[in-house]
């Protein structure tokens, strides 16, 4: 029972920190009380459709591209290597998301007019699939760790992505200069079409300097609104179509 409920319970504890960290250094207004209940709901569905996918996605076969000498590296090298790939991948995932083709796939995480810690969890079965796939490709960087280091892969992964939702006044431009902060990313979720494709990266802010997406949150000249106008069927927005 206690590892059944391992999860859940660092989930919750995880949301609780965000909650506190709101709570003292709220950057905006949030009437949680109107929105929680349909968070938590589509966290529920979050986790369906992810608990349905993944088993799949997690067999697709990669070749091993990893040189022997890389296999023999610590584990602290091996961890770097691998967030290196994994965030690379993820930017250009992202970006491939924001494409006509592809927006659909992307809709539902956009739709909130809010923004908090729990706000991040919609997302589509095509938006879980294209994510988790760049875990997969680069996991053959791994080879060979303790078992576990996935679980801990795992925190992290939860904890970045309350981390970059939640809603705080974090001023730090000299953090923003390597990882991704709450007001970096909110940009990215801003209403205004302009800011649709900036502020692209998951991790590391290079990406985005690097390939022209950045957007110096120093410089915005009015305050940010979130969401979208257009409505949609939920089942449209959960299949991404």
């Amino acid at each position: 029972m206690v590892e059944y409920l391992r999860p859940y319970l660092v989930f919750w504890t995880l949301g609780l920190l965000a909650f506190a960290a709101e709570y003292f250094f709220p950057a905006r207004e949030v009437k949680y009380r109107s929105v929680f209940f349909k968070d938590v709901v589509a966290l529920g569905i979050y986790n369906v459709c992810f608990a349905l996918v993944v088993p799949f996605t997690d067999r697709i076969p990669i070749p091993n591209y990893v040189p022997v000498g890389l296999v023999k590296i610590s584990i602290v090298y091996k961890l770097l290597l691998f967030y290196i790939v994994e965030d690379f991948g993820l930017y250009w995932v992202h970006r491939l998301m924001h494409t006509k083709q592809f927006w659909r796939t992307h809709k539902w995480h956009h739709y909130p007019k809010y923004m908090y810690w729990l706000a991040g969890f919609r997302t589509s079965i095509p938006h879980i699939i294209l994510f988790n796939f760049t875990f997969v490709a680069a996991r053959p960087l791994l080879a060979n760790v303790p078992a576990w280091v996935f679980p801990l892969i795992a925190i992290e992964h939860i904890f970045r992505n309350n981390w970059m939702h939640m809603n705080v006044a974090w001023k730090s431009s000299w953090l923003e200069w390597l990882i991704v902060t709450p007001r970096y990313h909110h940009i990215h979720h801003s209403s205004d079409s302009q800011h649709y494709s900036t502020n692209l990266a998951s991790l590391l802010t290079v990406w985005d300097r690097l390939f022209g997406t950045y957007c110096n949150p120093e410089r915005l000249d009015r305050e940010l609104t979130f969401g979208l106008e257009e409505r949609l069927h939920p089942v449209r927005l959960v299949l991404g179509i």
